[in-house]
C-alpha cells in the first residue's frame, strides 16, 4: 500500500493524494506549516480568502521577477507576463489578453484543435512512447498556430516551451535555467519578428489580435504585447497537457462513461469539466503577503508565502457535495483549477476545447486506453499534475 503524501508540494505527484487533500479540507483548511515556513490554504473558503485578499500578490514584494533569471531574456518575458503582475500594469494588459481570446471563435479553436491532433497522431508513434510528446506538443501546435507561427516553425516551437517553462519552475536546476534562457531568446526574437512584419490583415492572427487591443487600451509597449504572446503559450502548455491525461486517465478508471464517450463523443464536454474538478492539471498556486493583515482569518505577515492548494479547494464537500465521487452530471460545480478573483485565467475554455479535440482524436485512433494506467507516473512539478506514460518524457 502506497503511503499518504506528507506534504501538499508532494502531493501534487502522487498517485493518489486526494484522501490527504480531504483531510486537510477537514482539519487544516488553512494552517502554518513550520518546516517549510509559509502557509497553506485547502478549503474552498480559504483558497478564495486568500486569491480575493488585496494584501495577497503573485510576486514577493522583494522579488518580481526571480532572481536566478535576471539579466537574461526569460527575466524579460516574465517580468511583463499579466499573471505575474498585480495593480494597473495587470489589469490593463489582462483587458487586452481576455478579449483577444474572447475574439477568437470556438469553432476556429476546435478546427484547429481536430486538425492538429489528427496530424500529429499522424506523425507520432504513440505506442512507443510518444503519447506524452502528443500531449504536450498539441496545445503548443494550436495556440502557436493562432497566433501566425508558421508550419515549419511548430516543431522548434514547442522543443522552445518546453525549456522555457522548466527553466521558471521553483525546482529547476542550473542547467534547466540556463537552456530556458536561450529558449527564451529564441521566442523573443521570433515573436518580436512577426509583430514588426506588415500582414495583408492587421488582425488576421492571435498575435496582432493581442497588440490591436493593448494598444487600443492606451498600452504601446512591444516588449509587453510580444512576451504575453509567449505567456499565452506557457500558460496552455503543462495545463492542458495535463488535462488531456488526466481525461484519459479518467476514462481508463471509469469503464461505463468511457462506454459512454465512446457511443457519443459529445459526453467529452462534461468528463472534461469533472476532470478539472476530481483530478485537475494545476493543483497548487502562491501568494505572497504585501504587508501585515489578517487573512482567511489569520494574522499574516508582510513576505510570508500562501501555498493555495486548489485541487484540495474542488474537493471541498462545502461547495461541490460527495467530491470523491466522479459525476459528469453533476449541478453547480465549483471549479478553484483556474484561479479565483483578478488573476482567474482567461484560458479555460480554449484548454478544455484541445483537450477535448486531442482525446477524442487519441480514441478515435484507435489507442488502446486500458494499457496507459500500468504505465504512468507523474511528471516531476510543484504545481502541476501531468502524465507521462509509457516511459515517455515531453521532447
Amino acid at each position: 500500500m502506497i503511503p499518504p503524501p506528507h506534504n501538499p508540494i508532494v502531493a501534487v505527484t502522487h498517485p493518489d493524494p486526494y484522501a490527504y487533500y480531504a483531510a486537510l479540507v477537514a482539519s487544516r483548511p488553512i494552517y502554518r506549516d513550520e518546516p517549510s515556513g509559509l502557509w497553506v490554504a485547502a478549503s474552498a473558503a480559504a483558497v478564495t480568502a486568500i486569491l480575493t485578499s488585496e494584501l495577497c500578490r503573485v510576486r514577493p514584494p522583494k522579488e518580481q521577477v526571480p532572481g536566478v533569471l535576471l539579466g537574461s531574456s526569460a527575466a524579460d518575458i516574465f517580468r511583463h507576463l499579466v499573471r505575474m503582475n498585480d495593480g494597473h500594469r495587470h489589469s490593463s494588459m489582462k483587458v487586452a489578453v481576455s478579449s483577444t481570446l474572447r475574439g477568437i471563435g470556438t469553432e476556429q479553436i476546435a478546427e484547429q484543435s481536430t486538425a492538429w491532433a489528427r496530424l500529429l497522431i499522424d506523425e507520432m508513434e504513440l505506442e512507443a512512447g510518444r503519447l506524452t510528446d502528443f500531449t504536450f506538443h498539441l496545445p503548443i501546435y494550436v495556440i502557436a498556430s493562432l497566433l501566425g507561427i508558421s508550419r515549419e516553425m511548430l516543431p522548434q516551437t514547442a522543443l522552445w516551451m518546453s525549456d522555457f517553462v522548466r527553466c521558471l519552475a521553483p525546482t529547476s536546476t542550473p542547467e534547466q535555467i540556463e537552456q530556458g534562457k536561450g529558449a527564451a531568446n529564441h521566442l523573443l526574437d521570433l515573436l518580436h519578428t512577426m509583430l514588426d512584419t506588415p500582414e495583408a490583415e492587421p488582425t488576421a492572427r492571435l498575435l496582432s489580435m493581442l497588440a490591436h487591443g493593448a494598444r487600443s487600451d492606451g498600452l504601446v509597449d512591444k516588449d509587453a504585447i510580444v512576451a504575453n504572446g509567449i505567456g499565452l503559450l506557457s500558460q496552455t502548455y503543462e495545463a492542458t497537457a495535463g488535462l488531456i491525461g488526466n481525461t484519459l486517465l479518467a476514462l481508463v478508471r471509469h469503464e461505463e462513461i468511457r462506454e459512454q464517450v465512446l457511443a457519443d463523443p459529445d459526453r467529452l464536454d462534461l468528463v472534461i469539466q469533472e476532470v478539472l474538478r476530481y483530478d485537475p492539471p494545476i493543483q497548487n498556486t502562491r501568494r505572497y503577503l504585501s504587508g501585515n493583515g489578517v487573512v482567511a482569518g489569520e494574522e499574516m505577515k508582510g513576505g510570508d508565502m500562501v501555498l493555495v492548494v486548489l485541487a484540495a479547494a474542488n474537493r471541498d464537500p462545502a461547495v461541490n457535495s460527495e467530491p470523491e465521487r466522479f459525476d459528469i452530471f453533476r449541478k453547480d460545480r465549483r471549479l478553484f483549477t483556474f484561479g479565483v478573483g483578478a488573476h482567474l485565467c482567461p484560458g479555460e475554455n480554449m484548454a478544455a476545447i484541445i483537450a477535448r479535440a486531442g482525446v477524442e482524436q487519441l480514441l478515435s485512433s484507435g489507442i488502446d486506453v486500458l494499457r496507459l494506467i500500468e504505465t504512468v507516473r507523474y511528471r516531476p512539478s510543484g504545481n502541476a499534475r501531468i502524465p507521462v506514460f509509457a516511459g515517455g518524457e515531453e521532447k
